[in-house]
């Protein structure tokens, strides 16, 4: 073999270690640590705390996330066949053995590096930091391996991905620069609801391999209109007692904010319901074009639905959070 042939082997042998981490998965985190950080409002600019914050997001993105995403690859072969062939292991750019080896590794970095942060941080704040990470780790794991594979039904599958993303991320970057802030509890608590609402329709793009495998998926056991009428009514849920809160904590320019928010995703989500194929099709070239690298892509009716709905509903999640958190961390200041 020769020397250019030997570097390219390597470096797509690289590619396909870092694909089966699935870094597009890591942005789902940074949004909850980001707020998380921000509520603390006890975040220095100086250089440890930078770094600091660096870490945060290494040990909950590359590391937390990409060793659920690869044990996730490395149990789910016989689905990924089906659902995603062009993954690593299925399309046989990666082995089994080397899959095996690629998690382990970042789970040993992941549980090193988070008991030397914990130990850095100290008190009830570095124990705080410390259970959420395992906890986040162990469910990660659990998720997808058996003898438990909580994916295998909804109801524990969107519990685990609702704590997995929107709690321990919410308390542990609190955790990481201040005492944790009671406004924090119920933020994590809304996430936590919105999480499991998306998750159960993003279950959607592998509805057809879900039913031959008999995992009980919500779209698999209700069906697809349903599954909508369900995820719809928690987000809606979610953004009302947010707009409560808001009031509650006298941010009134924000639970304006958060009531129009309301508004809108009721609006696209009559649409889409009365036409999951076509409805807000405007926004479909935005999924295909735009951020569909980010959010993914699907030949699915009901999941490009759900994508389309995601791209709206994510922002305006997203700039409540973001507004919320930096009330909550100049209340602190």
């Amino acid at each position: 073999m020769s020397t250019a042939n030997l570097r390219s082997g390597v470096i797509d042998k690289i590619k396909a270690h870092i694909e089966i981490l699935d870094p597009v998965t890591w942005i789902s985190v940074y949004p909850c640590l980001a707020g998380g950080v921000m509520a603390s409002g006890a975040m220095q600019g100086t250089m440890h705390d930078y770094l600091m914050l660096l870490a945060l997001f290494m040990i909950y993105g590359p590391l937390g996330t990409g060793f659920s995403q690869s044990v996730n690859d490395y149990y789910d072969l016989e689905l990924d066949m089906v659902n995603e062939p062009t993954r690593p292991i299925p399309s046989g750019r990666l082995s089994k053995q080397e899959a095996l080896w690629n998690w382990s590794i970042v789970l040993a970095i992941a549980v090193l590096s988070g008991i030397l942060l914990s130990l850095h941080i100290g008190g009830v704040r570095g124990w705080t930091f410390f259970g959420s990470l395992m906890t986040g780790l162990l469910l990660g794991y659990i998720y997808s391996a058996p003898p438990l594979k909580l994916k295998k039904n909804i109801l524990l599958s969107a519990p685990a991905v609702g704590i997995s993303y929107g709690v321990i991320t919410w308390l542990s970057a609190n955790a990481f620069f201040s005492d944790l802030r009671p406004e924090v509890f119920w933020l994590a608590g809304l996430n936590f609801f919105m999480g499991f609402a998306l998750i159960i329709m993003n279950d959607f793009k592998s509805q057809e391999g879900d039913a031959k495998a008999g995992m009980k998926s919500l779209a698999v056991m209700i069906g697809g209109r349903n599954t909508f009428l369900v995820a719809f009514a928690i987000v809606d849920l979610v953004f009302a007692v947010f707009a409560w809160l808001a009031w509650s904590w006298e941010f009134r320019f924000l639970t304006s904010v958060v009531l129009v928010s309301l508004l809108v995703d009721i609006i696209i989500q009559v649409k889409l319901l009365r036409d999951p194929q076509n409805g807000l099709s405007f926004m479909q070239t935005a999924v295909n074009d735009g951020f569909g690298h980010t959010i993914g892509k699907s030949e699915i009716h009901e999941h490009n639905a759900f994508l389309r709905f995601s791209m709206i509903n994510n922002i305006m999640f997203l700039i409540n959070q973001i507004i919320v958190a930096a009330l909550i961390g100049m209340k602190y200041m």
